[in-house]
């Protein structure tokens, strides 16, 4: 069982690097249909394995490509409005968990929403060469988009997700490859407050060190050899497996869905 923890928060780290969506939008519907725990814990786990990740390829994509690769005048903001917005959407997490005391109600809550986003990111990315984007530069737009974005990420436990480089690439106008390290810039704060707040809360919910420490460590490792791999193919290589992989996981969560409510 531990071989699975290990294989999937690793290849989906690795996919979560390239594309920039943190790998969590792979990690928690892919656990959620196999059944091996909980959903709050499944949600921390995974968000402790994009913390991880973000945190690799942040500080690699910053050693090896420089300040370039991420604007941080319009990143900045949005990580400090995402870092307020990971800890509001942990709150409102446990808060739908002690409404609705079935987690399944609220699995199927999680994967309905990510049905959504993901369907919706989709469209946008089919259409995007007909759809007139964005210039935001205002810091305090960007702390409003950052907020809603890092709030999204928390409840569903996703980190990122595709819903980051849909908004970077139509509210800023980035192509994919710069949407995707700032995705990951901003996936660092959401997740890093988050975590400390589901820590300070004392809302740590139950699993195995051991399965911890193997997500921990294929989400750095992932995080590793999907920074290189990102580095070496062209921004047509990443929108193609990106539209590939949101199929994915648009029928995965619909499988989640009719499980979770079955």
């Amino acid at each position: 069982m531990y071989i699975i923890f290990l294989a999937i928060s690793f290849f989906a780290s690795v996919i979560g690097a390239i594309c920039g969506i943190g790998g969590g939008v792979i990690i928690k519907p892919v656990l959620d249909a196999t059944g091996v725990m909980g959903v709050s814990s499944i949600s921390f786990l995974s968000g402790c394995t994009v913390l991880s990740m973000s945190l690799i390829s942040v500080f690699r994509n910053r050693k090896n490509v420089g300040e370039s690769a991420v604007d941080f005048k319009t990143a900045t903001p949005m990580a400090i409005g995402a870092a307020i917005g990971g800890v509001a959407g942990k709150e409102i997490f446990q808060y739908a968990y002690v409404l609705l005391p079935d987690e399944n109600k609220v699995g199927a809550i999680q994967a309905a929403v990510l049905v959504l986003i993901t369907a919706g990111t989709l469209i946008y990315v089919l259409r995007s060469a007909t759809i007139r984007t964005r210039h935001v530069r205002n810091a305090a737009a960007c702390a409003i988009i950052g907020l809603l974005l890092g709030l999204i990420s928390a409840f569903l436990g996703i980190g990122g997700g595709p819903i980051n480089l849909v908004v970077l690439a139509y509210f800023f106008s980035m192509e994919t490859k710069m949407a995707a390290a700032c995705s990951l810039y901003i996936i660092m704060f959401s997740q890093l407050t988050s975590f400390a707040s589901t820590l300070i809360g004392g809302k740590v919910p139950e699993f195995e060190v051991l399965i911890l420490v193997l997500m921990v460590f294929g989400g750095v490792a992932g995080g590793m050899a999907g920074g290189k791999i990102n580095k070496k193919i062209s921004s047509e290589h990443v929108n193609k497996l990106f539209i590939g992989l949101m199929i994915v996981i648009i029928l995965i969560n619909i499988y989640n869905v009719i499980k979770f409510l079955g």
